[in-house]
């Protein structure tokens, strides 16, 4: 029951935060700084909380009239092979994302873009990096 109320929240939030964007975008004729950028952040984060608490809705109440594909479902989901699959292709993502972001960095960079984005990219790529480093090490000692 706890999950169906936060999804009904999700979406009631969802929908505030859509009707703020949207309101944002109506009464500010010249905006300035984040102002700018504040109303359409709003309109997209409420599209995404709305969205994910009605898609969850509507599958819940589709899987109550049927028990078995729902058994079908759990079993799917908690299946060795399956997750193996997920985290292997997790793996060849986090691989590729690495020589993405760095040749994009070194694009960005060579460009000539403003110096406050590349170090924003740099520092996040460093820390997706560190974060891998961290759990690799982590999974070396447990294994």
């Amino acid at each position: 029951m706890k999950r169906s109320i936060t999804h009904y929240i999700a979406i009631v939030f969802g929908l505030l935060l859509l009707g703020t964007g949207l309101y944002l975008i109506k009464i500010n004729i010249e905006a300035q700084g984040i102002m700018r950028a504040l109303p359409y952040v709003c309109i997209g984060l409420g599209c995404g909380i709305f969205g994910h608490g009605m898609g969850e809705i509507i599958s819940r109440r589709v899987i109550k009239n049927h028990p078995d594909i729902e058994k079908q479902m759990k079993i799917d989901k908690q299946d060795e092979r399956n997750v193996a699959i997920g985290n292997r292709a997790k793996a060849k993502a986090y691989d590729m994302m690495i020589f993405v972001f760095g040749a994009l960095m070194l694009a960005l960079a060579l460009m000539g873009i403003d110096m406050v984005v590349v170090l924003l990219l740099v520092f996040a790529y460093l820390f997706v990096v560190g974060y891998g480093i961290y759990y690799r090490c982590k999974f070396d000692k447990e294994m």
